[in-house]
């Protein structure tokens, strides 16, 4: 159940970052998802940088924050990768 539920959170997350860097993307729903998932452990990473250490595991603002941020920086890279 953990798996899905991340795939879930993934998916919000990657339609998030969507939602504020509007534009044509290639890839639809299933990379939503991958730039979603991808982006929460990317935003995790970048917490863990900024001292954020401490972020609680699960569910809460905070991380939910963190992987729309790290979604974004996916899908600006993925953009500059893609041109």
């Amino acid at each position: 159940m953990g798996i899905i539920s991340w795939i879930i959170f993934g998916l919000i997350a990657g339609a998030v970052a969507k939602m504020i860097l509007p534009g044509k993307d290639p890839g639809g729903f299933i990379m939503t998802i991958v730039i979603g998932i991808v982006g929460a452990l990317v935003g995790g990473f970048i917490a863990n940088i900024l001292g954020f250490a401490g972020v609680e595991p699960g569910f809460n603002l905070t991380s939910f924050i963190f992987a729309v941020v790290g979604s974004i920086v996916l899908l600006l890279i993925y953009r500059m990768v893609k041109r």
